[in-house]
């Protein structure tokens, strides 16, 4: 019988992506769907909370700081967003085999998740907020808002992949992810295109469907650096043990 034992398909490391992967994205799924009954109940009508902080917004747009939120809100769509996904599947393969179907994952899920967000806005049916007080261009309802998702699935994706890999500086990298999707989101806010509430909406969503893609794909991830070198080799009075068993 051979001494050599196969490893398991999950391992240790990723389990712990998968178990609080599944905890974070069930409550996540929980509050988008209550926060989606509501928005539904009350046809679309906004939050005290909306109201406050979209006067706070239109009341502070120095012409600087309209231009900085615009050049962040443009970074959660289109050309740059899918471009950061596929990186995420870049940082997290090892070979150039895994890289490619790591990435193409990550667009996957990122794909995916848009088109059920494009069913589930177009159920809530939430009118944006005034056009009066847009400060930039958008289109389509407002529940849950899209840029927020994205980013938010990127951020998520990019997080994710740096922290299979052994790098002193992947907990800047990962502060810098997660910092990128909260400002998109609330820029959106601040430019007047979207309620804030349609905000949480695309944060609970984007968590719910990412947790969804890390359980899908846990298995398949590569071992995480972070883990540790692999066994040590046999110590020598063992190596002693084991021949002096085979003169038996």
């Amino acid at each position: 019988m051979s001494g050599t034992t196969t490893a398991p398909t999950t391992t240790p490391a990723r389990r712990r992506i998968r178990g609080p992967a599944g905890m974070v994205g069930l409550a996540a799924l929980v509050g988008f769907a209550i926060l989606t009954t509501l928005v539904v109940s009350r046809d679309g009508a906004p939050f005290a909370i909306d109201d406050t902080l979209l006067t706070w917004s239109t009341g502070h747009r120095p012409g600087a700081a309209v231009s900085l939120a615009g050049l962040v809100t443009a970074t959660g769509t289109g050309p740059i967003a899918y471009a950061l996904a596929a990186l995420a599947g870049v940082i997290a393969g090892r070979t150039a085999r895994q890289r490619a179907v790591a990435a193409a994952a990550a667009l996957l899920c990122l794909a995916a998740g848009q088109g059920v967000r494009y069913a589930v806005r177009d159920v809530a049916a939430r009118p944006r907020p005034d056009v009066r007080d847009w400060a930039t261009h958008a289109s389509g309802y407002a529940f849950p808002s899209g840029h927020t998702a994205t980013s938010a699935v990127i951020a998520g994706l990019l997080i994710t992949a740096v922290l299979t890999r052994r790098s002193r500086g992947r907990a800047y990298f990962a502060a810098t992810a997660a910092c990128w999707a909260a400002a998109v989101g609330l820029s959106r806010v601040y430019l007047g295109v979207h309620w804030f509430s349609d905000v949480i909406g695309g944060w609970l969503f984007a968590a719910s469907w990412l947790a969804l893609c890390l359980c899908l794909a846990a298995r398949w991830l590569p071992r995480p650096a972070a883990a540790g070198p692999p066994a040590p080799q046999p110590q020598p009075q063992a190596q002693e043990h084991g021949r002096a068993d085979e003169g038996r």
